[in-house]
């Protein structure tokens, strides 16, 4: 039979109140009086009862993350992120999925109403005012990579667009002059500012070049299609650029199985940096994101946001913090010229170059330097 509240209680010689505000780190208890509690519980194997304490304190330690997908190594990683600053913080985590569907994400944040004290939400097909007609305002929320638009809830994003255009730029300064694009699912926000990016790039760098899109929906299914597809072509193009790195690693899969040699006849080059990117062959350049970081950081500003509901206090006005992705190179492009994705992407700047050399990937990153004046 399992030790309750009252054998704690009996044992300890105190109050059940006692026990309940000593186990609880309630602040009007002895300190010799909480050690002999916490030791007498500890003897009996006393485990509170999670829901019974969640009445009690009205938190119940408990953070929700609710994800588009959770197939994938983009996906595991984000999770991975935000497990690792969940159990530092002494959170647990309540994952769930929205499939990509609208009415399936306002269904799951239902579902995790009264279960978490805050939410992690990223949901690229639904926009915030979506979104928010199904939260309390009470209830803490961070979004990722949230679909453009006003929102009352403070965000983390991916600079996708700028990440996209520098990695362009840098093909054309590799000398790839007719360069195709993978790209990823129709309504899905990261894929657009992703192609954006790119057709940016195109239009400012090589005037008049032509834009080659290839459909695709970040699976490596569609990128092993694309692969195929393009390997049929009379005339290949001189490189090509995945939305992300999953379609880049089945595209690579296909041109191979054509008898084409990444990067002697075509380059390659994909978008996130997922961990398996650094062990294709060859080894693929791509722009890095910060997966795990990212979901780290959404994390420890959620908690933040709970802390400070709890205690009354203001945090700063919501904004939408923007991240930096980063340019590494590998093999797959078939140059190792040093460019920023640190720097504007829409100015030009003259830049102090660091080299970071771990195994096969050369990062760098860039300080703009002020163009000197005649």
């Amino acid at each position: 039979m399992a030790v309750t509240i009252k054998d704690v209680a009996r044992e300890a010689e105190v109050s059940v109140a006692t026990v309940s505000r000593a186990l609880n780190g309630r602040v009007n208890v002895a300190p010799e009086v909480r050690s002999h509690v916490q030791a007498v519980a500890a003897r009996l194997r006393y485990i509170p009862h999670s829901a019974a304490r969640s009445l009690i304190t009205r938190r119940t330690q408990t953070i929700g993350a609710l994800l588009p997908d959770m197939h994938g190594e983009f996906f595991s990683e984000l999770i991975r992120g935000i497990d690792r600053a969940a159990r530092a913080k002494g959170y647990h985590l309540l994952l769930s999925s929205s499939h990509g569907d609208a009415d399936e994400t306002a269904t799951a944040l239902q579902a995790m109403l009264g279960r978490v004290d805050g939410l992690l939400i990223m949901s690229p097909y639904a926009d915030p005012g979506f979104i928010e007609e199904h939260l309390p305002e009470t209830l803490p929320s961070i979004l990722l990579n949230p679909v453009h638009g006003h929102t009352r809830l403070p965000a983390l994003a991916v600079d996708n667009r700028k990440g996209a255009y520098v990695m362009t730029r840098h093909l054309v300064n590799c000398g790839h002059r007719d360069i195709a694009f993978i790209a990823g699912p129709k309504g899905n926000l990261d894929a657009e500012e992703r192609l954006q990016g790119h057709l940016d790039a195109l239009h400012e760098l090589l005037p008049g070049a032509s834009e080659q899109v290839v459909a695709g929906d970040f699976s490596e299914e569609s990128g092993y299609r694309a692969g195929s597809q393009i390997a049929r072509l009379q005339r290949l193009p001189h490189a090509l650029f995945a939305a992300n790195d999953s379609m880049a690693i089945g595209c690579l899969f296909a041109l191979n199985e054509a008898g084409l040699r990444v990067p002697a006849d075509i380059a390659l080059a994909g978008f996130d940096d997922i961990p398996t990117a650094r062990f294709t062959q060859p080894p693929l350049t791509t722009v890095r994101v910060r997966i795990a970081d990212l979901g780290g950081r959404a994390l420890d500003r959620l908690v933040a946001a709970v802390a400070a509901k709890e205690s009354g206090h203001r945090l700063p006005p919501h904004r939408i913090q923007m991240l930096d992705p980063e340019l590494v190179l590998r093999s797959s492009c078939g140059m190792h010229e040093h460019r920023s994705a640190g720097t504007d992407a829409h100015e030009p700047v003259r830049t102090t170059r660091k080299r970071v050399r771990n195994g096969s990937d050369t990062r760098m990153r860039s300080t703009p330097v002020k163009p000197k004046t005649r």
